[in-house]
This record gives structure tokens, sequence and C-alpha cells, in this order.
């Protein structure tokens, strides 16, 4: 996940603009190791997801999605809870989800303890929406690694 220096995890409406080169290098890598990838209804409606390296599960309560989505054939569209969805997922791909999902659904599973690393980007940019409360987020965590590249922070955190 990236956040901008004030908290937000949008800009312009996508979590793109708040990234850099650096930081959608690690991205890809981490969805390279992935077994499948959780997102929200709202992250397909805004985000590039028409092609994805391992299995995308979308859930949904409108069961508005694109038709870029629902064209990628890795797709599976669920009408499920989050925690539902990631036991599924799970039990279908395996246990190394990816959740790519936004806050509200991050903030459903840390909830419900389903979320053991974080890794987030904390990005020189700000004035996005979405803000969010670090803190708030990461309460749960110890910091494993912290690397500064280019005005960027990189942080893995493991739950405690």
């Amino acid at each position: 996940m990236v956040l901008g220096s004030d908290g937000s995890t949008t800009l312009d409406g996508s979590s793109k603009a708040l990234s850099s080169a650096s930081d959608r290098k690690r991205f890809h890598e981490l969805r390279a190791l992935a077994s499948v990838i959780l997102i929200g209804g709202n992250t397909a409606r805004t985000e590039p997801y028409a092609s994805t390296p391992v299995p995308l599960v979308v859930i949904t309560r409108s069961g508005e999605i694109p038709e870029s989505v629902r064209s990628n054939p890795k797709a599976r569209i669920w009408e499920l809870d989050p925690v539902s969805a990631a036991n599924r997922a799970g039990e279908e791909f395996g246990g190394n989800i990816l959740v790519e999902g936004g806050m509200r659904l991050v903030q459903e599973l840390l909830i419900a303890n389903q979320i053991d690393e974080l890794y987030l980007t904390l990005s020189n940019k700000s004035g996005g929406e979405n803000v969010y409360d670090l803190s708030a987020l990461t309460r749960d965590f110890t910091v494993e690694s912290s690397e500064k590249v280019d005005g960027e922070t990189f942080l893995k955190l493991i739950r405690n």
C-alpha cells in the first residue's frame, strides 16, 4: 500500500498518482510471490486489473465491476465479506494472499487479524484523498525493515 506524506491513499482518484517507479517495482515483486490477489469493488473500478500474473479475487456488494476486469481470465468475482473471501481465497489458491484493496477492505481484514504483514510505501507526495492515520494502521505491527529511496520510505511490518 502506498500512502502520501499526509496519509492519503489516493491522489486524483488513484493510488498510482502517489506511486513512483521504485514503488511500482517493489509492488510487482510482491505480486510475483503471491498465490492470489484480493481487491474490493472500488479498487476494481479505479485501478487497472485487466491482466494479473496470478488469480484475482474481486469482492463486491454491488456487482458493478468493469468489463476490463471481468474479461481478465484469472478474475473471480465473489459476493462475500472480506474475511470470508480471504478464507476462501486461501483455501482455493494458497495462503500467500496479496491484499491490494483500499482502506475499507484492509481495515476489515486488520480488525479480524487476517493480515500478518504490511508493505507500506510512504510517498513524499501529499494533497490526496482518503486520508488515513498511519499510527492507527500500524499499531499492531512492528517494523521489520525500512529503506529510504529518493525521498520515499519503504516499510515491511510484521504483526505483533
